[in-house]
Formats: C-alpha cells, sequence, structure tokens
C-alpha cells in the first residue's frame, strides 16, 4: 500500500511539534533575544518590518540592483521583507544592504511564489492531488523548497489550500480540489515538503498557506468576487486545510480578498484573531495578500488608507504586502494615539520570531549561491520525481475498446491539436522560474517515444476563429492508425484573474476534433487545462480521453509514459466535472434536500435540460487493468459514540497487467441534528495488485471520522444510522450500515 493517510496525520503531528511551536512561552532564549531587539528599535523601524514590498530594480540597463529608492528604504529600515527578488547573487546583494548599511543590521526576508516547483516546475497542485498521493506532493514541494532556497529565497507564498466547487474560477488549479479531507492532507503535506523538519534548515522554505479565508467559494466563480456562506460551511468546508496547515507547523497565514458576511478578510478579527490565533494557537504572522489592505477602501470598509491599516493591524494581519497603507499610516496612528505601541509590538514580534527561526541572524545568506544553484535547480532527480509525480497524476477517463495503451505494433501515430508542441503552456500558470525551453512538450515526449512514427500538424490555434490548418490535420490523420489529439486551455487561462464564464474547449477546438474524426481513425483526446471542463462532446465522441492538466517540465514524457502504456494511470479525480457550466456548482458531498433529484417525478430538485449528475464523477479514474470491489465487512454492526469501527473490503485486479487502485471511503450519517451531505470522504489508501491478485483494505472509522458540528457548533458523535460506502469513485461503491448507539 502506498501512503496510507493515517500515516500521514501521524507525520502531521510530529512535524509540527518540530518546525514551529504553537506555544509562546514568555521567557525562552527566542524570547529574550526578541525582547532584546524589540527595546532598541524606534516605531519607524517597527513599522519597517511589517512592510512587505516587491523588488524593484535600479534600471532595465542594470536589473540586479535595487532602485535607489528603495535602497534609501532598506538602508532607513523602512522595508522589512521583499518579494520577487530571486537569484543568489540578487539577493546577497540586497541583504548585504540591510544587515551591513542599516542601524540594527535586521535581515530581510525574501518570499516568491514557489507553487508547484521552482525552476523544475512539478504538475499543478489540482494535478499533484489527482494523485492522491500526499507524501508524493511532501516530495515534491521539498525539491521546489531546495532550488528556491538556493537561490536565496526564505518565503514561498504557498500552498494554495481553498476548498473550490465552482471550476469558473481560475485558481482552483492551485489547490486542490472540491473536498476539505483530501485537502486537508495535501494542505499539510506541502507545509511539511516546504519547511521540511526544521525551517532552520538551509534548505527550508517559510509555508503560507492562503487565502484565510474562504476565498474558493467567490461567488460566480469570479475572482476576486464577495463570498457569502454560513459560519457552518466556513467551518465544515473551507476552514480544515487551513488547520490542518497550522498544526503542521505553518509559520505564515495570507489572508484573503474576498468578504464573508460583509467583512473583508483582511479586517476580519474573527477569522484571524478568535479562529486563527484563539480557537488555534496560531503563533506565526499574517500577511495581507496583494494590496488587499488598502483595497479595504474599495470595499467600502475604510473611509481612507489611513482607516484601513487602522483595521487590517488591529483585526491581527502582521504584514501589509505592496499596500503602502502600513509603510505610510502606521506612525502618525501610534503617534495619535489610534494604534496602540502594544499592538504594534505583537505584529513585529511575529515577524521577528520567523526570521529568528529561520537563522537569519545568523546567517543572513543561508548558503544561497550561484554553486548551490547549479548544483540543485534541474538537476536529474529533480526532474526524475517531477516525471513520477506527473505520470501519477494523469487521470484516464474513457478508454473505449481498450485504445490505450497505444499497441507496440501500432503503424503511424497523427499527433494533432494545438497544445501538443506548446511548451510553455504545458508549465501551467504560477510556473515560478520555470523556463519553457526547459519544458518537454507532448510531442517532443512522443517523438522521443515513438520517433518517426509521429505525423504532426496543429490544426488551429488554442484560442481562435481560424479553420486553415484543419486541412493538413485530416491529412495526417488519414494517413495514421491511431490520432492523439492534445486540446484544452492556454495556461494564461487558469490562475489568477483568469476566470471563465464557460467551460467548454476555446476556439474552435472542437471543430477540430469533428474534423479528424471524418478520417475514421481512433481518436484519443489528451486534455490540457487546469480546471475540471464541461466536455460532453468530447467524451461522446473521442474514442479515449486522458486528463493531464498542465503537467510540468517533464509533463511530455509523462504524458507518452501513459500513452504507450510504460506506467498505467493511477490518477482520480480531485473535483467533480460537470456535463454543462450551468450545472455549477456541482460537488459530491452535497446536501440530499428534502426533494432529491428523481428523472420519473416532476417535483423534485433537477434540471429539464440536463443530467442532474456529473460527467465524471469526484474520485473517478480508470485504469489499463479492471478493479472489482466485494466483500464489504464492518466488523460490528453497532458501535458506543467513544468506539472505533473496522471497516474490510476485498480489491480483485480482474485485468491482465498490474495497476493501482484508490480505494476510497466515504461515510453518510443519515440522521442528525442538523442535515449532512449525501457521503462524505474519510479515508483512501493507494494499492498496487498483480493480474488476479486480491487484497483485502482495512480502514479504521474513529470518532472524528463519524464527528459532526451540532446546533451550538461543538464538535460531537451524535446516536444514530450511518451508511459506510467503499470503491474506486464517489459513485460506484459498496455499502454497508451500522448504528451508533445513545449509550
Amino acid at each position: 500500500m502506498r501512503h496510507p493517510h493515517k500515516v500521514l496525520l501521524l507525520l502531521l503531528v510530529s512535524a509540527h511539534l518540530a518546525v514551529f511551536a504553537r506555544e509562546d512561552k514568555p521567557g525562552t532564549a527566542l524570547d529574550l533575544r526578541i525582547d532584546s531587539l524589540l527595546s532598541r528599535m524606534t516605531i519607524e523601524e517597527k513599522v519597517g518590518q511589517l512592510v512587505l514590498m516587491t523588488f524593484r530594480s535600479k534600471s532595465a540597463v542594470d536589473s540586479t540592483a535595487l532602485s535607489p529608492a528603495l535602497e534609501a528604504e532598506v538602508q532607513a529600515g523602512k522595508i522589512g521583507s521583499l518579494l520577487n527578488a530571486v537569484g543568489a547573487d540578487l539577493t546577497h546583494r540586497i541583504q548585504r544592504v540591510a544587515v551591513e548599511d542599516s542601524r540594527l543590521g535586521i535581515p530581510l526576508l525574501f518570499g516568491f511564489d514557489v507553487i508547484h516547483g521552482f525552476r523544475t516546475v512539478f504538475p499543478i497542485p489540482l494535478a499533484e492531488a489527482s494523485t492522491w498521493e500526499p507524501d508524493l506532493v511532501r516530495q515534491s514541494a521539498r525539491v521546489a523548497a531546495v532550488e528556491a532556497a538556493a537561490s536565496g529565497l526564505h518565503w514561498t507564498f504557498a500552498p494554495m489550500v481553498d476548498i473550490a466547487r465552482d471550476p469558473r474560477w481560475g485558481r482552483i488549479a492551485e489547490g486542490s480540489g472540491e473536498d476539505p479531507f483530501l485537502g486537508s492532507l495535501m494542505a499539510a503535506s506541502r507545509v511539511m515538503g516546504f519547511q521540511g523538519e526544521d525551517v532552520g534548515d538551509q534548505t527550508s522554505l517559510v509555508a503560507c498557506p492562503k487565502h484565510f479565508a474562504a476565498y474558493g467559494g467567490a461567488e460566480g466563480g469570479r475572482d476576486y468576487n464577495t463570498v457569502d456562506i454560513s459560519e457552518r460551511t466556513l467551518r465544515e468546508v473551507y476552514l480544515p486545510p487551513f488547520e490542518a496547515a497550522v498544526k503542521a507547523g505553518a509559520a505564515t497565514i495570507m489572508c484573503s480578498f474576498n468578504e464573508i458576511g460583509g467583512v473583508p478578510s483582511t479586517a476580519n478579527s474573527h477569522l484571524l484573531t478568535d479562529i486563527l490565533r484563539g480557537e488555534w494557537g496560531f503563533q506565526g504572522f499574517v500577511v495581507s495578500d496583494w494590496g488587499s489592505v488598502a483595497e479595504l477602501q474599495e470595499h467600502g470598509i475604510a473611509a481612507t488608507h489611513e482607516d484601513a491599516a487602522l483595521l487590517a493591524l488591529t483585526a491581527g494581519v502582521d504584514m501589509d504586502m505592496e499596500g503602502n497603507a502600513y509603510h505610510d499610516y502606521c506612525m502618525e496612528l501610534v503617534q495619535s494615539g489610534k494604534l496602540s505601541v502594544e499592538v504594534l509590538d505583537k505584529a513585529v514580534r511575529r515577524v521577528l520570531r520567523v526570521k529568528f527561526m529561520l537563522g537569519l541572524f545568523e546567517n543572513p545568506y543561508r548558503s544561497a549561491s550561484s554553486d548551490r544553484e547549479q548544483k540543485t535547480i534541474l538537476s536529474p532527480s529533480h526532474r526524475q520525481l517531477a516525471r513520477d509525480v506527473a505520470r501519477r497524476s494523469l487521470v484516464l477517463l474513457k478508454n473505449d475498446a481498450g485504445l490505450l495503451p497505444v499497441r507496440e505494433g501500432t503503424g503511424l501515430i497523427a499527433v494533432v491539436g494545438p497544445l501538443a508542441d506548446d511548451s510553455e503552456s504545458i508549465l501551467g500558470p504560477w510556473h515560478a522560474a520555470g523556463r519553457a525551453q526547459d519544458a518537454i512538450s507532448v510531442l517532443r515526449g512522443l517523438r522521443a517515444r515513438a520517433g518517426k512514427r509521429i505525423l504532426y500538424a496543429k490544426g488551429c490555434e488554442i484560442d481562435g476563429n481560424s479553420t486553415g490548418g484543419f486541412a493538413e490535420a485530416l491529412d495526417a490523420a488519414r494517413k495514421a492508425d491511431v490520432v492523439i489529439a492534445v486540446l484544452g486551455e492556454a495556461s494564461s487561462m487558469s490562475g489568477e484573474a483568469a476566470s471563465r464564464a464557460t467551460l467548454g474547449l476555446p476556439g474552435v477546438q472542437e471543430q477540430l476534433l469533428d474534423e479528424i474524426l471524418k478520417a475514421k481513425k481512433p481518436v484519443a483526446v489528451v486534455l490540457m487545462n487546469g480546471r475540471p471542463l464541461a466536455i460532453p462532446g468530447i467524451h461522446e465522441r473521442a474514442t479515449a480521453v486522458l486528463e493531464t492538466w498542465f503537467a510540468g517540465v517533464e509533463g511530455g514524457n509523462a504524458v507518452a509514459d501513459v500513452l504507450f502504456g510504460d506506467v498505467n494511470p493511477s490518477g482520480k479525480l480531485p473535483a467533480t466535472f460537470p456535463y454543462s457550466v450551468g450545472q455549477i456548482p456541482l460537488y459530491y458531498n452535497h446536501k440530499n434536500t428534502g426533494r432529491p433529484p428523481v428523472d420519473s417525478v416532476k417535483w423534485n430538485s433537477k434540471y429539464i435540460d440536463s443530467p442532474s449528475i456529473p460527467l465524471y464523477p469526484f474520485g473517478y479514474g480508470l485504469s489499463y487493468t479492471r478493479f472489482v470491489y466485494r466483500s464489504l465487512t464492518l466488523e460490528k454492526l453497532r458501535i458506543s459514540p467513544g468506539e472505533h469501527l473496522k471497516v474490510s473490503v476485498e480489491v480483485l485486479n480482474a485485468g491482465d497487467r498490474q495497476g493501482e487502485e484508490v480505494v476510497q471511503l466515504y461515510i453518510r450519517d443519515l440522521a442528525g441534528s442538523v442535515t449532512r451531505p449525501v457521503k462524505e470522504l474519510r479515508g483512501f489508501v493507494k494499492i498496487s495488485l498483480r493480474p488476479g491478485e486480491a487484497r483485502t483494505v482495512n480502514f479504521i472509522l474513529t470518532p472524528a471520522s463519524l464527528s459532526m458540528l451540532n446546533p451550538a457548533m461543538k464538535r460531537v458523535v451524535e446516536p444514530g444510522a450511518f451508511l459506510v460506502q467503499v470503491g474506486g469513485n464517489s459513485r460506484d461503491v459498496l455499502t454497508g450500515r451500522f448504528e451508533v448507539s445513545g449509550d
């Protein structure tokens, strides 16, 4: 079995204790050092520690030196952190100004958006979640940290742990999908990967889970938009991955752009103080998102930027990213008495604590060097891991007549589509320092595997109206035995500020598919995209469909590995694929309603012009072999609220090749004091089986697995009947039933 989730939870607890202690005990050596430094700081220098600015170079000619204005600010102690300064030589040069030319020599903190790799770009986080392998995701984050740290960075604005139920939202690409259980495990894994066993290690980065909170619930899937949810939905759906990240030791948190219930997160003391620090005991610092402090004025909750600075800092935002509100107004606020020195000192203490824990006062350069960059960045072992993660993230959605894998005796193979030879898009959005020239496109990967058997025709652009390339594509298809059509989105269509109102293939790509189908040859569609798409026409017309997401620097090799059968696909969807955009939001753990959909009955909750069910359900993914589930067994049919319950199922590989399967366990509380979802993921494990091999998989349901928030928002296990469901996805399951007694 690969990476059972319960093992990861034990790792999460131990890493949390080792990486960033939540207990802030006065009188420790670290506290005394912070107190000593704080006592020598002026108000201006204290405010400076709360200011995060982006790197600005001296000129276009000299892009490796600070602008004079920014250099003067660093010398004066008015800036405590910089983002987007990348490279060992550059960060050394800037850090030298801070530690040698400023009065107190307080080192700068260098941050960067290292989301899914640094120069070795891994698959986008949504794709990594498709592996359902938390430890593999931890390894990819570790590689990203090693490379980024060698380039002088200390801090990544990642992981993004927002739950996203609306694929129109472009930033679904940066997270782990729609489920809080899977999302929590992935969040913890990424924090542990970035921060390592000791955040002070020279190869570690400080993690910054974002965006706190509920940013993934933006209305209409429109980025930066309002979120309107209940406290229950906030706590049951959107907060669990953040709590898991804090328990894993995350040293910083980024608040979100959105409001909840009329209060923007950047001014939300309920989130930042009551929950984050009060309930969870978080001792790190909170940074705003880009400009979000000043944007409190645009929200209409602050009359001026000065008011915005006061609201944010008193709510619990310790650092202002590129907003100038703290920089410009906090001195005045203290001098006028509107902002207490105590509040200011608390924020400064949190920032200094992280800098001390990184070891920046002992070694402000942390052994970053051009030599380390050359040795670590894009190393063979890093690229090999990127290839392994990519091929394990691919999800086989359809495979009629066993078209895939492509048989060894197959003659010519036509590769068509606007994304086949796109080495930029395959890196995906937010690809850090990644470069297209380092990336393996799908066409390049296929040519490396099949050589002269490959015929190529682009066919059309990703998002254009020209059909001028259709004839060449059809000609290639007619000459070939098999057609591989690489279709989807450009990387710029996902990520921040990349919401889409439609979820089909852009441009004339579907028409291109119709054209090549005229050749009457089997067609495997290779999708490249950053979100679930609404593609019923593709599903209906293509012989096979392989979801590859944006697979990273080794993506083309990984796709070739799977298409030719060197690797049996094992990915499972972390988010639901709809039939149409009109079904959105569509997610597996929905409520039943009083009138659940029944096709033969009019007066219930369904559409009259669309299916109510998804095209591909959460947890779905095929294999080149076939798995059969049987003999679901519950150790007991009645347990007390404090008991554990063992659930067993036998899984058989009924096919003719070895394969891996993600065995998934769901529960349903049939009658609670508040309504419960129709199913909730509570466990999974990936197993490998030889042809004809059967294995019994055991799960343990704990009281925590069965708990819920009661009407008083207290976590309890309520008596009553539960269903337990086990299968290879959220739809196709075996079902058992048990009771929790009222004892």
